[in-house]
C-alpha cells in the first residue's frame, strides 16, 4: 500500500489515499524542496562573503565585483531547479532523509552567515517558517500537486514552440504596447505593489477561462472512472497490476473531484506560464538592447535607470522591469484564451493529460475495492504494511 500511496503521489492525487498516509514519510518528500532553498542560502553566503552586505544594492555602472555577483543571481535559479529535480529522482527513502537533513543544515548556516539582514534571529525566523510552510504544504498535498505540474511542463517542453508561435499575433500586437509611451510613463509611475495587484487581476481571468473549460471536459470522468481496453496494459508493473477491477467503482468524493480539476488547471496554468515568460524575456531583452539613457528620459520622464527586483537595486530600468511584467501578464491572457478553444493544443496537450488522469482513477477504483476486501475501510486510517 505504500508503493501505491507513492503511486497516487507522483501523479498529483493526494486525495485519493487513505487518511493519514500524506504524513508518511514526510520529510524526506521534502528533500526536493529543501535542497533547492539550501542553495539561494548557500548563494546568499556567497553573495555575503564577497560585498560584506546582506543586501544587492547596485547602483550605475557595476564593477567587477558587482558583475560577479549578478553573475551569481542569474544562475542561483537553474541551479536550484537542477538541484531540486536531482534530488526528485532519488528512490531511496534514507538517502532523501539524509539529503534533508544536509539541506536545513546549509539552510541555517545560510541564516548566520548570510541572509536578507544582519540579524541573525530575525533570518533564522524567517527560514524557519519557510521550512514550516514547505512541510505545511507537503502535509496536505498542494506539494505533490505542484510537482507534478512542474514534471508534466517539463515533459512537455516540446509543446511550448507551438504555444509561443500560436501567441506571436498577441506578440506583435504588443510590440505597439512595448514603444507606447503612455505605457512606459505607467511603469514608471506606479509602484510594484499595485502592479502586483493588476497582474494578480489579469491572472485571475485567465484562470477562470482555463478552469471553466476544464471542469466542462473532464464533467464525464468524474462521474466515473471509464475503462479502456488496454488499462491492464498500462498498469503493469504498477502496484495495481494484480488488483481486480471491482464490479461497481465508487464515486469520487467531492474532494477528490476537486483534485482532479485543480491538477488538470494547474498543468495548464503551469505550460501556458513559460510561454508568457518567454514572451516578456523577449522583451525585456529588446528593451536592454534598445533602452539609451535619453530614450528612457524620455519615454519615462526622465524615470529611475535602477530597478527593484526580490527588494535588490539591479542596474537595470524600474519602468523596463515593469513594462515586462506588464506585457507577460497580456501575453499570459492571451495564449490562456487562445488554448481553451485551441483543438491542436487540446489533441496534443490535454487530451493526454486526461487520459493519463483517467487511467489513474481506474487504479483507484482498484486501491479503494482492495483496501475494502483486506478488511480496512477506505475512509478509515489503516497501520503500515
Amino acid at each position: 500500500m505504500r508503493a501505491a500511496d507513492q503511486w497516487f503521489l507522483e501523479r498529483g492525487l493526494p486525495a485519493v489515499l487513505r487518511p493519514g498516509a500524506l504524513v508518511r514519510r514526510l520529510w524526506p518528500r521534502c528533500a526536493p524542496v529543501l535542497a533547492a532553498f539550501a542553495v539561494f542560502m548557500a548563494n546568499s553566503i556567497a553573495v555575503v562573503q564577497i560585498t560584506g552586505k546582506h543586501t544587492v544594492n547596485i547602483d550605475g555602472e557595476p564593477t567587477r565585483t558587482e558583475w560577479f555577483v549578478l553573475g551569481l543571481l542569474v544562475v542561483v535559479l537553474p541551479v536550484a531547479a537542477a538541484v531540486g529535480w536531482g534530488v526528485s529522482r532519488i528512490t531511496s527513502v534514507r538517502a532523501r532523509t539524509l539529503v534533508a537533513a544536509v539541506a536545513v543544515l546549509v539552510v541555517v548556516a545560510g541564516g548566520i552567515f548570510g541572509g536578507p539582514s544582519r540579524n541573525i534571529f530575525g533570518n533564522l525566523v524567517f527560514e524557519a517558517v519557510v521550512i514550516a510552510l514547505v512541510l505545511a504544504l507537503t502535509a496536505c498535498g498542494v506539494g505533490a500537486i505542484l510537482g507534478w505540474g512542474l514534471r508534466t511542463a517539463a515533459d512537455n517542453l516540446a509543446y511550448l514552440g507551438p504555444l509561443l508561435v500560436r501567441a506571436l499575433p498577441v506578440v506583435l500586437l504588443t510590440v505597439l504596447v512595448f514603444f507606447n509611451t503612455y505605457v512606459w510613463l505607467m511603469a514608471s509611475i506606479v509602484s510594484r505593489p499595485r502592479l502586483w495587484l493588476a497582474l494578480a487581476f489579469l491572472g485571475l481571468i485567465a484562470v477562470a477561462f482555463i478552469a471553466s473549460s476544464t471542469v466542462d471536459r473532464v464533467r464525464p470522468m468524474l462521474t466515473g472512472s471509464r475503462q479502456a481496453a488496454d488499462d491492464d496494459v498500462r498498469l503493469t508493473g504498477t502496484p495495481f497490476e494484480a488488483m481486480p477491477d471491482p464490479r461497481s467503482a465508487a464515486p469520487l468524493s467531492r474532494i477528490e473531484r476537486v483534485n482532479v480539476v485543480f491538477v488538470l488547471v494547474t498543468s495548464q496554468v503551469l505550460q501556458v506560464a513559460l510561454v508568457a515568460i518567454v514572451a516578456g524575456l523577449i522583451f525585456f531583452v529588446l528593451g536592454l538592447i534598445l533602452l539609451s539613457p535619453e530614450l528612457l528620459a524620455q519615454w519615462s520622464r526622465n524615470g529611475s535607470a535602477d530597478g527593484q527586483i526580490l527588494g535588490m537595486t539591479l542596474p537595470v530600468p524600474q519602468s523596463l522591469i515593469q513594462t515586462t511584467m506588464f506585457l507577460a501578464a497580456l501575453t499570459f491572457m492571451y495564449v490562456s484564451a487562445r488554448a481553451v478553444g485551441d483543438a491542436d493544443y487540446r489533441v496534443q496537450f490535454l487530451d493526454h493529460l486526461i487520459d493519463d488522469l483517467r487511467l489513474t482513477l481506474v487504479a483507484r477504483s482498484r486501491y479503494r475495492a482492495d483496501d475494502l476486501q483486506t478488511g480496512a475501510p477506505a475512509d478509515l486510517p489503516r497501520g503500515d504494511s
